[in-house]
């Protein structure tokens, strides 16, 4: 069997992979169930619905809501995170290494999400990261939105690399069956966003790491084939 290609490319999810929003998107949530006389959730019971976007907050929030109301809970909760949107945002702890040994060794990294670009943009900025990516795919940036792998090949190209020379990082199943059905390598960042239903060592990924640090490990390891 051949050997698989060097990687020269790594792409990231945002929310729950490389950047920790949970604290602003689950502040924003209850600063909407406050709007409508509502208690506040705990944080830990908001964590886990982040990386599944506004809609599946909206939804636990206000889960006897119907369609319509739904709708419009969730411009207003957008309304309400775009306009806190790096209180508490930070990278993971680790990352700003990792992001500096990829740099260091020439390797390309970019964003791939399904946050909408209005939020993605002004975020990316404030952290001062925009400059650093070498591209940032939002959730509107093509018709498509992860599962399909459409906005990974778009990344791809962004890149000027092969999907097969890139790996994505990511905290959900989408974003190993993007990865996968875009000819990329996955890994699951196991510190994201998981809930207790999810099965990531059931997903087929080619890796999992608990912290980002260990992502230099697995690319300098079998996984990476450097």
């Amino acid at each position: 069997m051949s050997a698989a290609p060097l990687l020269h490319g790594v792409l990231f999810d945002l929310d729950g992979t490389l950047l920790d929003t949970a604290p602003d998107m689950a502040h924003a949530l209850n600063l909407l169930r406050a709007e409508h006389g509502e208690p506040p959730i705990p944080f830990g019971h908001i964590r886990p619905h982040v990386s599944h976007g506004a809609l599946a907050l909206v939804r636990l929030g206000f889960p006897q809501a119907d369609e319509q109301r739904v709708a419009a809970l969730r411009s207003r909760i957008l309304e309400l995170y775009s306009a806190n949107l790096a209180l508490q945002t930070t990278l993971f702890p680790g990352f700003e290494e990792v992001l500096q040994q990829l740099e260091s060794r020439s390797l390309r990294w970019g964003i791939v999400t399904n946050k909408p670009g209005f939020l993605t943009e002004p975020l990316l900025a404030t952290l001062r990261l925009a400059e650093r990516a070498a591209c940032i795919v939002s959730g509107d940036t093509l018709a498509q939105r992860k599962p399909h792998p459409a906005p990974l090949l778009h990344a791809a190209a962004l890149l000027g690399l092969d999907p097969g020379d890139c790996v994505y990082v990511g905290d959900a199943e989408r974003d190993v069956r993007a990865a996968h059905a875009a000819g990329m390598r996955a890994v699951v960042a196991l510190f994201g966003y998981l809930g207790e239903d999810d099965r990531p060592h059931s997903w087929n990924a080619d890796g999992m790491i608990e912290q980002p640090g260990e992502l230099i490990g697995w690319l300098n390891g079998p996984g990476g084939n450097s």
